[in-house]
């Protein structure tokens, strides 16, 4: 059984935003050349998000704002006593960092309006996704 893996940097440009990185993920998998096996993308930070959802922008303006209901930017929260991002890193336990497909015949899959999109509550920063195949 084969393993590969590939790191994808990118910038996020404002504080609270939703990126797509669909294409880039895409683009690791077909360069993997792994055709039936386990896709794991991974976002190693704590103060972000990686979630599977149509990246249409006003359902992605309708996610950012109910999440501020669920964790409100400005909150009690003892967390920004020495950093001022506790809303985001509780958004980032509740959403999670990793998503696991399955690839098959070298598609990953995933509906159609599935993208991999991340949410950035504590930009603008460099992050990273890592992005980790397993099969033949």
């Amino acid at each position: 059984m084969k393993t590969w893996h590939t790191e994808i940097t990118f910038t996020t440009n404002r504080g609270r935003e939703i990126l797509d990185v669909t294409d880039e993920v895409m683009r690791a998998v077909r360069e993997s050349g792994i055709r039936e096996g386990i896709l794991v993308v991974q976002l190693p930070h704590a103060t972000a998000s990686l979630i599977l959802n149509e990246a249409e922008s006003g359902l992605m303006q309708d996610i950012m704002r109910r999440v501020d209901e669920l964790v409100p930017v400005r909150g009690n929260y003892s967390h920004d006593e020495i950093d001022d991002n506790a809303h985001a890193h509780i958004k980032s336990a509740i959403l999670g960092s990793s998503v696991v497909l399955p690839v098959i015949g070298g598609r990953v899959a995933r509906g159609t309006w599935q993208n991999f999109l991340v949410l950035e509550e504590d930009g603008p920063r460099t992050r990273r996704l890592v992005v980790f195949l397993m099969g033949e």
